[in-house]
């Protein structure tokens, strides 16, 4: 990325690759002469242009000049509707009150990856945008000047038209596009240095901010299409029991409802059966569902128990070294010898996405085509997972993404559309599967609960040596068969640096199957590995006798860390803590951001503790808009919260027993902390922001309450009233 001082040039061949046509990753078949002119060639002699012209598949510019820019990503609160527009906009020099945006289907050949996780929006994709953009413009600036007959350097780009410096001429790009998009795309494409962003790093106000106040935004739970019906389905309770028989006379006779049949769709490599209720609207299928009688079949397999879960994962890490991650030194050997040691067991629980939207989607099956729409935040997984079971080319299926009111990773897996076109197939037409609240608490999937078995010595103010061992589900064993490799997201959260430092290290996983489905929650397993690794350092600070911010330094030798632990020292007033309040800190990394976190406490009066200040750095590199950074950092602070102290999934012989809000708390309005949070500036490569100010609130706080109250939090969730 240039620097304040440096424009960055990019040769032809670089620019197509970083673009993607090479590897296939990006569609700029829109950028070339042959396919960027759309022409009406269906009746001889008629020289029409179409009304729009793509430039490529981010940007149509209408003759007109309307210009529409397409978000390749979901939407679900996170700012990718804006942000991606923020950043075609400063390079293609238009203003963001004057353009549309909509979202684009589901075409790999064009967007690449649009996966919504793993905080990749930007990281991912920003540069290719960037380019993408100012080719654009230096093509559009390339026809006006033709059409001048001016030199191509007395011309400029702003407020989307070209104007001429000597003469002051201008030309709206609508005049220009059609000129523009027969050019050759230009061998080396200029980009601004960052002292010249217009839009770029500047706190501007979201462009769906206005459709969701004022109701236009459409969400999955908005959407009509012609014919459709409504369906929703009673599914077995035990996520891998079978439909034995049911009973439907009753639900037969609510006014409204069409038809009920058994139904079943995929979860990863598992069949969820269930009873599909088809009706002209959703209040008559609901109202049909509370009649419908089934008995299920929930032989064949385990039904678990919460306690159960973890007293076995607490034997297996008492016997087993588990599978090797990673590997330096002797750790085992220098802990055994070791005249002093810890040797400690972290505890996380099992949780639930809860976005606020509960899970819906359209489907419409077509026999040789298939088209959804919905709340997705994986398209191509989708696409993917449809083709395959039905025999048809992924390409045959059209996926349409809504606003998402919410995913966290959950709208991210394929079984609610893959439902959805079961049913449809069944009914012939289009129909909207609407999952309740309840549905969506216990059929899962859920964040994994996973305990740690963490060891070490230390040697002096240093880490001697460290052993962690984790042992929960792997969500990448429900969709393969190989259970020889360790987790490889065992070290999530858990920053690099450290494994320079430290010189005895190793990290394990002991497998562990269950029949509980899981799944992605934001930030992954960084959300769990955070708390048992920073808790534990922590402990380690308290063992060698050091302050807990400096030990970190002193185990995190590199220059951009030390400057996020000068700030967060700033911000917290660390070295200015006095007596009876309690600090925490915890630093953590995932998705190429890292992110250090202080949390204050102090006692209640009437009991207990409360949460006075938080205090937040994040070090993303690379950033677009800082207030939407803030907000998704606040975000994660309240998730991380609710995750810590307040709800958590629990099994009782294989139901769950959390089934709405009133039994999965969440923090309302008068649990908020006061928090304060900053943006590193530099100009090193985008990292994620959606996920990683996530993982370090649990053990910050935990940290905290050691220090107001020496009494070490092991396990989550924990009630502050009665620590």
């Amino acid at each position: 990325m240039a620097t304040e001082k440096e424009r960055t040039s990019i040769s032809r061949r670089n620019f197509l690759k970083a673009t993607g046509i090479g590897a296939g990753t990006l569609c700029l078949g829109y950028l070339l002469p042959a396919s960027a002119r759309i022409v009406n060639m269906t009746a001889p002699g008629n020289a029409d242009v179409a009304t729009t012209v793509s430039l490529n598949a981010w940007i149509h510019i209408g003759t007109d000049g309307k210009v529409t820019l397409f978000d390749h990503r979901a939407e679900m609160g996170q700012g990718s509707y804006h942000s991606v527009p923020q950043i075609i906009a400063e390079e293609l020099e238009v203003d963001l009150k004057d353009i549309v945006v909509e979202f684009a289907p589901g075409d790999r050949k064009k967007y690449g990856g649009q996966i919504t996780g793993g905080s990749s929006t930007i990281r991912g994709s920003y540069k290719q945008l960037l380019n993408l953009s100012a080719t654009a413009r230096m093509m559009l600036v390339q026809a006006a000047a033709n059409e001048w007959s001016v030199d191509v350097a007395d011309c400029y780009a702003e407020a989307g038209h070209v104007i001429h410096r000597s003469s002051g001429k201008k030309l709206n790009y609508g005049a220009l596009v059609t000129a523009a998009s027969q050019l050759q795309a230009p061998e080396e494409v200029d980009l601004k240095p960052m002292s010249e962003y217009k839009l770029i790093r500047k706190p501007l106000r979201r462009i769906d901010t206005p459709l969701k106040t004022n109701g236009a935004a459409v969400f999955g739970l908005d959407k009509r299409i012609p014919d459709m019906r409504f369906a929703t389905v009673v599914r077995n309770p035990r996520m891998r029991g079978t439909v034995k028989s049911f009973d439907d006379a009753e639900a037969m006779k609510v006014k409204g409802v069409e038809r009920v049949f058994k139904v079943r769709m995929k979860v990863f490599n598992t069949w969820r059966e269930g009873v599909a209720i088809v009706a002209n609207s959703t209040w008559a299928a609901l109202q049909a569902k509370k009649k419908l009688k089934v008995e299920w079949d929930d032989s064949g397999f385990e039904h678990v128990n919460t306690a159960d879960i973890y007293q076995r994962q607490k034997e297996l890490l008492a016997g087993e070294e588990g599978l090797t991650y990673h590997m330096q030194g002797d750790p085992s050997g220098i802990i055994a010898s070791a005249g002093s040691k810890l040797d400690v067991v972290y505890e996380t629980p099992y949780q639930s996405h809860y976005a606020m939207e509960p899970v819906n989607c359209i489907a419409h099956w077509k026999g040789d085509t298939v088209e959804v729409w919905g709340p997705i935040q994986a398209p191509e997984l989708v696409q993917d997972a449809i083709a395959e079971e039905f025999g048809i080319p992924w390409e045959q299926v059209k996926v349409n993404m809504t606003f998402l009111g919410g995913g966290f990773g959950r709208k991210a897996f394929m079984d609610y559309p893959f439902e959805a076109v079961m049913v449809s197939k069944v009914v012939g037409g289009p129909v909207q599967v609407v999952w309740t609240r309840e549905d969506d608490a216990t059929q899962g999937p859920y964040r994994p609960g996973i305990s740690y078995r963490c060891e070490g010595v230390v040697d002096g103010e240093k880490i001697g040596a460290m052993k962690v061992r984790l042992c929960g589900q792997n969500i990448g064993h429900f969709s393969s068969d190989d259970r020889s490799k360790a987790n490889g997201s065992s070290s999530e959260g858990f920053l690099e640096p450290y494994l320079k430092a430290i010189p005895a290290i190793s990290i394990a996983d002991v497998p562990f199957e269950l029949p509980i489905p899981v799944l992605w929650w934001r930030s992954v397993y960084a959300s769990t590995n955070g708390f048992a690794y920073e808790s534990f350092i922590d402990e380690l600070a308290v063992a060698a006798g050091s302050d807990p911010m400096q030990f970190r330094r002193a185990h995190l030798p590199e220059e951009r860390v030390h400057q996020l632990i000068d700030k967060l020292e700033e911000l917290s007033g660390w070295k200015s803590r006095r007596p009876n309040e309690g600090y925490g800190v915890a630093i953590t990394e995932c998705f190429d951001s890292t992110v250090g976190q202080v949390v204050k406490v102090s006692r209640k009066p009437e009991g207990g503790i409360k949460i006075d200040q938080v205090w937040v750095v994040m070090d993303c590199g690379w950033f677009v808009n800082p207030d939407i950074i803030h907000a998704q950092i606040e975000g994660s602070v309240i998730m991380g919260l609710g995750a810590a102290t307040m709800h958590e999934i629990t099994f009782t012989d294989g139901l769950v027993n959390e089934k709405n809000f009133y039994d999965y708390k969440i923090p309302r309005i008068m649990d908020m902390p006061l928090i304060e949070s900053h943006i590193m500036e530099n100009a090193e490569n985008a990292g994620g922001v959606g996920e990683p100010a996530l993982p370090p609130f649990a053990p910050a706080l935990a940290n905290a309450v050691f220090d107001l109250t020496g009494k070490r939090i092991r396990r989550l969730p924990f009630d502050m009233t009665k620590v």
